[in-house]
């Protein structure tokens, strides 16, 4: 019903009411402000976490993930959502520059020894632009060296360590012999104690409770679920499935699920909860080492199938996305920093071709059509992939085959033959999109491609160490 001024009651106005009015005024502006802030940003990233080991997918009996799911719960799950890589350096390289790694030479773990080009900018460096308080918690694996170290790209904090996921659990003392995989605070090499999954929660926590006064990216890298298969011994008797592994793998869950848990408790204890962006993914595929399960899917980390690389994400923002919705929209990790900088109205750089898209409109019924036309695959080992709507094309190791993944999610039936155009078609949609990519990162390569950055990387490796050797 609309109202005009003639149909309202006539009174008088005295000067209480008035202020009383302007009052309401100003407490209604002080929130509309609020709400239309830039929201705070929050990346979980899960390690070799199996596609059915988490209890809103579906999963084994066993699987009981009560936190994770929440975010699933008041956000969207995405039936289709993919990593970069079927290992774990290049898809977090692609996270945090919104491109294919491939790009710049980056292709598969390895290539983190040479670390992420020092040219590429990442979302961390954006939002800090932006007056974004930033931190990194966890595993890094872009760069062993000092100018790729986090808090050099873009982060004001860091707690974790450099180096590969494979890090004990337990024994978080420094080691001369193998400082990249250290445990470290900011820059500075420290010994530290306890399970290294519950350290991650308390820095999570810490940050977002010391920084709620101003929007914050809050960078929460979990190595867990990843090798070795270590947790508590209290935790591991709750779990008794028939295979010792997999009981450990569960334990180390359970722990990886209270840590985010914790996390959303206290974004929603300090009242955050609303103008907070939370992203949760894995960085591929589970893999066979930690017994984890990936359901329906074929195969395991390190393969083009839909084991390696179709993967648990989700995501929330209770102010913008509806809750408890389901999306077969399918989505890549390089997708998380457009839709990031979108959110913030953060301004990416203009020269860069960024391949991730925006996932909001597709989210909102705004999207004119699929965010990805195709979406590719390559690791440099003689296995590469395809996606293009329904149809996959996999070469695996000199073995062409055609999926239909809308009716047959387990990739049994190879219809190239019976589909000789589309295999055709999806090789040189591959094609085209290698001959925009650099050659693999080497070492060498970095130090031509980024002026000399590595070997000024291996200098202040040097330095440091004299450092601390002079402050023992």
């Amino acid at each position: 019903m609309i109202l005009d001024e003639m149909s309202l009651p006539q009174r008088s106005i005295s000067r209480r009411d008035c202020l009383q009015s302007l009052a309401g005024v100003l407490a209604g502006a002080r929130g509309w402000a609020a709400a239309q802030s830039r929201p705070n940003i929050v990346i979980i990233v899960s390690d070799d976490h199996g596609y059915a080991d988490l209890s809103c997918y579906d999963h084994p009996q066993e699987v009981r993930t009560p936190n994770i799911d929440r975010i699933a719960r008041s956000g969207v799950r995405f039936a289709q959502g993919y990593a970069n890589a079927y290992v774990c350096a290049p898809t977090r390289a692609a996270l945090l520059t919104g491109r294919y790694s491939q790009r710049y030479g980056f292709y598969t773990a390895s290539d983190s020894r040479a670390g992420l080009p020092l040219d590429q900018v990442t979302l961390a460096a954006v939002l800090k632009r932006e007056g974004y308080a930033t931190g990194a918690f966890g595993k890094w694996h872009l760069g062993l060296e000092m100018p790729y170290h986090p808090c050099r790209r873009g982060f004001d904090e860091f707690y974790g360590f450099l180096g590969h996921g494979a890090h004990d659990y337990f024994n978080l003392r420094r080691d001369p012999d193998a400082l990249f995989n250290a445990i470290r605070r900011n820059e500075q090499v420290i010994d530290d104690t306890g399970y290294l999954t519950d350290n991650l929660r308390r820095e999570a926590v810490s940050f977002v409770a010391r920084h709620e006064q101003r929007p914050f990216f809050l960078y929460l890298a979990f190595n867990a679920v990843h090798y070795p298969l270590q947790a508590p011994p209290e935790v591991i008797r709750k779990y008794d499935t028939g295979n010792p592994k997999r009981d450990i793998y569960l334990a180390m869950l359970e722990r990886e699920d209270a840590a985010v848990g914790a996390l959303l408790d206290e974004l929603e204890k300090r009242r955050l909860q609303q103008n907070t962006l939370v992203v949760f993914f894995s960085d591929n595929g589970g893999a066979r080492a930690n017994a984890s399960s990936n359901g329906a899917l074929r195969d395991f980390k390190q393969s083009v199938y839909e084991g390696g690389i179709r993967v648990p994400f989700m995501m929330s923002w209770p102010g913008r996305i509806r809750p408890d919705t389901v999306s077969r929209e399918p989505v890549m990790s390089m997708d998380v920093m457009p839709t990031v900088g979108a959110a913030a109205g953060a301004s990416l750089p203009k020269d860069v071709v960024f391949d991730g898209k925006d996932i909001l409109p597709a989210l909102t019924g705004q999207a004119s059509g699929p965010l990805h036309e195709a979406m590719f695959w390559d690791g440099a080992e003689e296995q590469t992939a395809v996606r293009s709507g329904r149809w996959k094309l996999v070469n695996n190791r000199g073995k062409t085959e055609l999926f239909d993944l809308d009716a047959d999610l387990s990739e049994k039936n190879d219809l190239g033959p019976q589909r000789p155009e589309m295999v055709a078609r999806l090789q040189a949609s591959f094609d085209q999109w290698s001959k925009q990519n650099r050659p693999r990162l080497t070492r060498g390569a970095a130090n031509e491609a980024q002026g000399g950055g590595a070997r000024a990387a291996q200098r202040e490796a040097r330095r440091q160490e004299k450092k601390r050797k002079k402050q023992k």
